[in-house]
């Protein structure tokens, strides 16, 4: 007994005697064609691979340079705090040893955030910007113009991590 062919093979050997060239240089002409495009999408699978190498590794160095935000972010009531703390101590007790070490350690923690790419945004005299600052209030002076600081705001690196919580001029003369 002899095995029949299905349906679809004989389909498929019909689609290959179609594609394939009768002639010598039919044949090499869809041979080289077949090359080309075989080189043409070798070509851009190599240009994917090497932009998704690139885009892995800024993506890796960016998550290494901002590993640490969120623990910087929660450090940054401490430093807060800390200020608070310098800034209510009575005028009679300002040359006190103690204070002296208070203000040590606050500078200390200051100085590691810092090497950890953390950075104050400056608010008080410079314009509003909605990207460094948060308006908490409007008062007396200069139109658009930030009047006091209420809550410092950092940056980590290029980017905003917390903004600066500010008090902004409306205008009005004193």
């Amino acid at each position: 007994m002899i095995p029949q062919d299905s349906e679809e093979q004989k389909n498929d050997r019909a689609a290959e005697r179609a594609d394939a060239p009768q002639e010598p240089g039919q044949a090499l002409a869809h041979a080289q064609e077949q090359a080309d495009e075989y080189l043409n999408n070798w070509k851009r699978a190599q240009a994917d691979f090497l932009n998704y190498k690139r885009r892995t590794e800024q993506e890796r160095l960016e998550t290494g340079k901002y590993a640490n935000a969120q623990l910087i972010l929660a450090l940054l009531p401490v430093l807060d705090d800390y200020d608070r703390a310098v800034d209510s101590v009575p005028a009679q007790d300002a040359n006190r040893d103690w204070l002296q070490g208070v203000k040590l350690i606050a500078t200390k923690l200051r100085t590691i955030l810092q090497t950890q790419g953390l950075a104050p945004i400056e608010a008080v005299g410079k314009p509003f910007d909605p990207a460094l600052h948060e308006a908490v209030m409007h008062s007396k002076g200069e139109d658009g113009i930030v009047v006091k600081e209420t809550a410092r705001g950092y940056r980590l690196h290029d980017k905003v991590l917390r903004p600066s919580q500010v008090i902004v001029g409306n205008g009005e003369r004193d």
